[in-house]
């Protein structure tokens, strides 16, 4: 089955010979994780989106695929011929998943729609039960996944070695960390919680792995009860000497699929059960007495960095900040020559990066977007869209790496020669808005969704906007999005306080034309206590130079102004010292210092 429409063809045989009237593909897998190893990656496969957020869905005359604002463009295109519809979520008209399904089943006889319970969360699944019964009788079967028998080329697994975090860039050790979310899940009035996150395991017990592509993460379930803790992940990742250390941290293993078993004799009373994190498949294994319905307190916990992860952020960021200038001072010249694209000026900054110590991959697949392309918000340049970078217009480079001390994600947009004065204006308001929130300060446990307004505001008054959030958390050398802080103009109700992360990432995008977006990523730090209580403020952590060439100064207050010049002499003050006298001398420059 080479084709999409092939696929599409053989899941609807077996759906017919299972009597089902629709299937669903979500993007996650059974740990709900953002990016996925390739064993999960179905809605890939029967769709052919490959886009990091989306669900398909496949009834007997119809399909469709729902994705957000990030993969419009990208989807419109990879979709096309495909049979897939697609839904844009969050716009006007667009319907939900559920909505679609009573629509396209509103004639057939008793419809029953299928969803692998295994990679749904047990929200999502008891949503989806409670939408489709009120839609006419709909029933959901969840114990199915038809992948196994269709993808017959189906990747395994992953396999790959757990590592232990050291340390010296960890901070905390695992025991001590457990003890934390026993505190926490007291406060909660709970004996213990099955953790399925992958990021979450590997930040409690201080282990790192590369099972999922950019993500130092690695397959696995931590159950934590009163006076246990779990393990339960496929033995062969294990070295002896990772098996020692988690017996010395009071760690049991066991196997990976061993885990419904696991669930099935906890012995304490109740459990909590993050109902957005654990699958529906997990959900339905417990059999404890009582189950206790709320939030992991792992999350949270995670988000707030010790000195050792602030510490290593700081130096991971000197070493980026040193492989962005040599990546800037060579583009403009290089571009001139002629010869760039945009897939060689991804290889040039990932080689750069390489050269970097403590350097273990990018953090997520770099974005290089030329003019048109940079209006793609999650664009990724492949052989059959790569394009010549010329000496004009605007390039949108983001991109991060992992260091054993820390993560980054930066975007840059850089004008490689002549602008319009429409772009000069774009790229100013987003500019603008970068900084102003930057200036912000906020009372302490306010949350992102109260501050998101800052970046947009220029941009609102001349009736811009986008529709991607404006930051995210980022991990200490683990995921890049890292929650459950955001900021954005979506209601998010986590607090923002001192010692998290969170990026600063505004952009406009105009569609067949450019798009601009400027992304540091800064620590929460406190600013002062009133009367009024303790409020906060922002550090950028990130140290790039932001291109001057394309702004229009004009727009820009004494205050915006003050700031990029004080931006810039920090940018300078902290990498010359890294740098041959040569790349001072640029970077001086570049930076109008």
């Amino acid at each position: 089955m080479n084709t999409i429409n092939e696929r599409i063809s053989a899941l609807r045989e077996l759906m017919q010979r299972e009597h089902l009237s629709a299937f669903i593909f979500p993007s996650t897998d059974p740990h709900n994780s953002e990016y996925v190893a390739d064993h999960w990656k179905g809605r890939e496969w029967i769709s052919g989106f490959n886009g990091s957020a989306g669900t398909a869905v496949v009834t007997m005359t119809g399909a469709a695929l729902w994705t957000d604002s990030r993969y419009f463009i990208a989807a419109a295109e990879q979709l096309d011929g495909t049979g897939f519809e697609l839904m844009k979520l969050r716009m006007p008209g667009t319907p939900s998943v559920a909505e679609w399904l009573a629509a396209e089943l509103s004639e057939v006889r008793s419809p029953e729609i299928g969803v692998d319970g295994s990679v749904n969360s047990y929200a999502e699944v008891e949503a989806l039960i409670g939408e489709m019964r009120k839609s006419g009788g709909i029933t959901v079967r969840t114990n199915l996944d038809p992948l196994e028998e269709l993808w017959t080329d189906r990747p395994a697994i992953p396999q790959n070695e757990v590592v232990v975090h050291p340390m010296e860039y960890a901070g905390e050790t695992a025991s001590s960390k457990i003890e934390r979310i026993r505190k926490a899940l007291r406060a909660q009035h709970a004996d213990g919680i099955l953790v399925t996150a992958l990021d979450d395991i590997a930040w409690t017990l201080n282990l790192r792995g590369s099972d999922v592509h950019c993500n130092p993460v690695f397959v696995a379930y931590l159950l934590i009860s009163t006076t246990k803790a779990t393990l339960f992940v496929d033995g062969a990742k294990l070295t002896s000497d990772v098996e020692t250390y988690l017996k010395d941290e009071g760690i049991a293993i066991r196997g990976y699929d061993e885990v419904k078993q696991g669930l099935a004799n906890y012995e304490e009373y109740n459990i909590l059960l993050d109902a957005d994190a654990v699958n529906y498949t997990l959900a339905k294994c417990l059999k404890c007495p009582a189950v206790v319905y709320g939030s992991s307190p792992i999350p949270a916990l995670k988000a707030v960095k010790n000195e050792t992860e602030i510490k290593g952020f700081r130096n991971a960021m000197i070493r980026d900040g040193v492989a962005m200038v040599k990546f800037l001072k060579w583009l403009k010249p290089a571009v001139e020559a002629g010869g760039e694209t945009e897939m060689s000026l991804d290889a040039k900054l990932t080689g750069l990066r390489a050269e970097q110590a403590l350097f273990k991959g990018i953090s997520f697949d770099t974005i290089v977007g030329y003019e048109a392309h940079g209006a793609i918000v999650h664009y990724e340049a492949t052989p059959e869209t790569d394009i010549p970078v010329l000496p004009k217009g605007l390039v949108l480079i983001d991109s991060g790496a992992q260091y054993l001390d820390g993560t980054t994600d930066i975007t840059r947009t850089i004008a490689l020669g002549p602008v319009t004065d429409e772009q000069k204006k774009i790229y100013t308001l987003v500019l603008k808005g970068h900084i102003q929130l930057d200036l912000c300060k906020f009372p302490s446990g306010a949350c992102g969704s109260q501050i998101d307004a800052f970046a947009r505001g220029a941009m609102w008054r001349e009736g811009y906007n986008f529709m991607h959030g404006t930051g995210h958390g980022v991990g200490s050398y683990l995921n890049v999005h890292e929650g459950p802080h955001q900021i954005r103009m979506e209601w998010r109700p986590a607090p923002l306080v001192a010692g998290m992360t969170v990026t600063n990432e505004p952009g406009i995008y105009l569609e067949d034309k450019f798009g601009v977006r400027i992304e540091n990523t800064l620590l929460i730090k406190p600013y002062k206590r009133t009367e009024f209580g303790d409020f906060l403020q922002f550090e950028s952590l990130t140290l790039a130079p932001i291109d001057l060439a394309p702004i229009d100064f004009s727009m820009l207050t004494d205050e915006e102004i003050q700031w990029l010049k004080a931006y810039h002499q920090r940018v300078y003050d902290t990498l010359s010292p890294h740098l041959t006298a040569e790349e001072s001398e640029w970077l001086k420059a570049y930076c109008r210092l």
